[in-house]
């Protein structure tokens, strides 16, 4: 059809979490590495328009409010001329990785948020 296939935004939606964590100063691995997951709870799509095969996609992401116990995120993709293709929300929560159980955001990344 030329379009990408609808499954793809996730993995999108993935980078552009991993791209605002990296600048931050964190990554998921060193989170991990750390004893911290952060598994998606609630993923929402609204697909405007659809993305064609070898565009150039731009994913901005946006969290919502300071973390607790999850933290969440918005997110915008454009094309490279600048439509609006899907507006999307994510909600992940802190898992201590040792223990399999709810925790708090950690205090080196409510620190740099703050």
């Amino acid at each position: 059809m030329g379009i990408v296939y609808y499954g793809n935004y996730a993995q999108y939606l993935e980078q552009g979490r991993t791209e605002w964590l990296r600048e931050l100063g964190f990554s998921y691995k060193w989170m991990e590495e750390n004893d911290i997951l952060l598994p998606v709870t609630n993923l929402n799509i609204d697909f405007k328009l659809p993305a064609r095969y070898d565009d150039l996609i731009r994913v901005t992401t946006t969290l919502r409010n300071i973390p607790t116990f999850k933290i969440e995120f918005d997110y915008e993709i454009h094309n490279e001329k600048n439509e609006l293709l899907v507006t999307a929300s994510t909600t992940l929560v802190f898992i201590n990785a040792t223990t399999n159980k709810l925790r708090k955001a950690p205090d080196y990344l409510l620190e740099k948020l703050t």
